[in-house]
């Protein structure tokens, strides 16, 4: 969601206003480690964003070397506004106002949401709008470990503690409808006390096979080949943050006819993915949230993803 700016008219003493907006995400489609062109290794992911999950930030500019965040808690989005304005080569502080029905700690992106959402409302209140590379740099830079939501719709395999791009997919994600859930009793995660995951080079090697996948099903719209992509990455993530009953997920999810399964890779949400354009939608995506609730889940949401407005 881009930034826009709201200056106040010749010979009006008030300050400038600028609104940043960014999306929340449903974990990723795929996680672990990649070539860059040169054939260095990196760690990567390639998340699913949610339009439904939003954080807004107002940034109002003053005249003092102040900066004020409302709320308190959101520091990182405080640091990232520092950093935005030190990147302007702006001297003077503001109010930083941060509005968000994104839940913490589970997957959902709130704070690279809050973080990049911050950075646009900076730019945006002294008239500029810095490129999505540019935004994911400075996100990186206020957080340590960011996802790819500047870059909106488009999909991408992301450097996360980097802030660069492996692979720019070279567009959206096929149309899907997931059906997002969490195990009854999960706790919130600090992603950054997670340790970092490691690799062996058969798992390796299996990324470079998921990462083609993914570049196939964005050429080619192909849900399904997205799917089975995302489960495969599920069940590698099994071995660094297992899901409870992750494979009865797939199970559920491969009795129903679903293109397959995808988790948040350091946080606790499953999801199960469909064709949006597939038949008897509703039926199957019904009862997939009703058997993963006798399995002990909590939370089941249905989340439209790319859909155009079309209905299910």
């Amino acid at each position: 969601m881009a930034a826009v700016s709201e200056t106040a008219p010749m010979g009006n003493p008030l300050p400038g206003i600028g609104v940043g907006a960014a999306n929340g995400h449903h974990g990723e489609l795929l996680q672990g480690v990649f070539e860059d062109r040169n054939g260095q290794l990196h760690r990567g992911l390639v998340t699913l964003p949610l339009a439904k999950l939003v954080s807004k930030a107002t940034f109002t500019c003053a005249a003092t070397r102040d900066l004020t965040v409302r709320p308190g808690d959101k520091a990182k989005a405080g640091l990232a506004a520092r950093k935005t304005l030190q990147h302007l080569d702006v001297a003077e502080g503001g109010f930083l106002n941060i509005e968000s029905n994104i839940p913490i700690g589970h997957g959902y992106g709130s704070s690279t949401a809050d973080v990049v959402a911050a950075i646009r409302a900076v730019a945006a209140a002294h008239n500029v709008q810095l490129q999505s590379s540019r935004v994911s740099k400075l996100a990186v830079s206020a957080e340590r470990a960011s996802d790819a939501i500047a870059f909106d719709g488009h999909a991408v395999l992301f450097a996360q503690r980097e802030g660069t791009v492996l692979e720019d997919f070279g567009g959206a994600l096929p149309p899907l409808l997931l059906v997002g859930f969490k195990p009854s009793g999960a706790r919130p995660i600090d992603t950054l006390h997670l340790p970092p995951a490691r690799y062996d080079s058969i798992e390796i090697q299996q990324f470079r096979v998921l990462r083609a996948l993914i570049a196939y099903a964005v050429r080619y719209q192909d849900p399904n080949c997205l799917g089975r992509a995302a489960t495969a990455s599920a069940r590698l993530s099994q071995r660094h943050l297992p899901k409870q009953y992750l494979e009865r997920v797939i199970e559920i999810a491969e009795g129903a006819g679903a293109c397959g399964v995808q988790v948040a890779h350091s946080g606790s949400l499953l999801g199960i993915l469909f064709d949006h354009t597939g038949k008897n939608l509703r039926q199957r995506a019904e009862s997939v949230a009703a058997s993963v609730q006798r399995c002990g889940f909590c939370d089941v949401e249905f989340h439209q993803i790319n859909d155009d407005g079309a209905k299910w």
